[in-house]
């Protein structure tokens, strides 16, 4: 084991804190103010050759992984820039370098690598929940093209994006669940509509529901041009989701705990600053400890993920669950150190809860963590 960051990803770190600070948060709630994506943002971030870090340098991407992924969106998070439509660029492009076929990876992963291609993902049903394979969502065969039918809630980014990756159901199998495959669609293609879903989080990333009536794509729009094989292309980028939600996570912790840190070292009362009391200095470094220790969990799921470990899926769920956590309590802390502050604009805390909280229940619930974890190390029953 070696805990020491090689120089390469210290070197990352290094530049995407440089651009992350240069817009900072004032920058993303301008954005979420406005009603506009984090443009100039997302267009540096790329242009430097972090935004497609971890796909093959053959089509333009960085060569890295999973890992030097995750310190992206961690660092960029830190800067108060938690960008949720780059975590799931950062599933679409190695799905497709995995399973697409060569013609898929030729047209697709160049523009994506480069961020002038935005992909969108599109699995999460009302009435499917976190399974999978009851979606309704289907796709027919028709000749030379498929016809997809179905819905989709809460996807994100369908306003800035040029096609989505679209889970359908392609048949069902001995025990009535349903058979997957992955489409790409483009978002202006006919019978493809989405509508902005009202949300209480405030954030440039926008969530919409999505309608597919009678969408055709050709058959080179079936992910590896091989129907039936879904499942496991969706779990390989759901493991990627989670540590990337993780490293958001602890990003934006590393994020309230400095803004906390810096206002107890700041405010004085009764001549002295308020973190010299430990009753405001131990939550802050219990707070350090939380973040510390998620941090350690993601590190080691992106890790495995990158080295193609079986053990992945419960690193990953845990890294999650773990780093939800710690960001609820560094938020708090940070809110409790402010005061009435808090919630004033200007110090940059109070407009951030709900995509914070948001990390407790997405993209898998804390409830769904314990059930895997409790049948799957545990080797409890099954309770769902």
């Amino acid at each position: 084991m070696d805990f020491t960051e090689s120089a390469e990803h210290l070197a990352i770190r290094d530049a995407v804190r440089e651009i992350g600070a240069k817009y900072g948060h004032e920058y993303f709630a301008r954005c979420t103010r406005e009603g506009g994506f984090t443009e100039e943002l997302w267009n540096e971030i790329f242009s430097a050759g972090f935004g497609g870090v971890n796909l093959p340098e053959r089509y333009g991407g960085g060569g890295g992984g999973l890992t030097e992924m995750a310190i992206v969106i961690e660092e960029l998070a830190a800067q108060g820039c938690p960008l949720l439509f780059l975590i799931v660029a950062g599933m679409c492009g190695p799905i497709i370098s995995d399973f697409g076929t060569d013609g898929q990876r030729e047209r697709w992963l160049p523009g994506i690598a480069s961020g002038r291609t935005r992909m969108a993902f599109a699995v999460t049903e009302a009435d499917a929940g976190s399974n999978s394979t009851n979606i309704a969502t289907s796709a027919t065969q028709d000749g030379d093209r498929w016809l997809i039918n179905g819905a989709k809630q809460f996807i994100t980014g369908l306003d800035v994006a040029d096609a989505v990756l679209v889970v359908a159901r392609t048949g069902t199998d001995a025990r009535g669940l349903g058979l997957l495959s992955l489409f790409i669609v483009d978002t202006d293609a006919p019978g493809l509509t989405f509508s902005p879903i009202p949300m209480e989080i405030k954030a440039p990333d926008h969530q919409f529901s999505v309608f597919i009536d009678n969408v055709a794509v050709p058959a080179d729009r079936l992910i590896g041009g091989v129907p039936d094989q879904g499942l496991t292309q969706v779990f390989s980028g759901l493991n990627p989701e989670r540590v990337n939600v993780a490293a958001q996570a602890t990003g934006l912790g590393r994020y309230f705990l400095a803004k906390a840190v810096s206002y107890a070292k700041d405010r004085q009362i009764w001549s002295v600053p308020i973190g010299a009391h430990q009753g405001v200095a131990h939550p802050l470094a219990e707070a350090r400890v939380q973040l510390e220790l998620a941090r350690l969990m993601a590190s080691k799921a992106a890790w495995l993920f990158d080295h193609r470990s079986p053990d992945v899926g419960e690193a990953a769920a845990v890294a999650k669950l773990a780093a939800a956590d710690a960001v609820l309590f560094a938020f708090d802390q940070a809110v409790q150190v402010h005061g009435g502050n808090a919630f004033a604009s200007e110090y940059g805390i109070g407009d951030l809860w709900g995509l914070t909280r948001l990390m407790r229940s997405a993209p898998v619930s804390r409830e769904m963590v314990l059930n895997y974890v409790a049948q799957h190390a545990l080797g409890l029953p099954r309770s769902y």
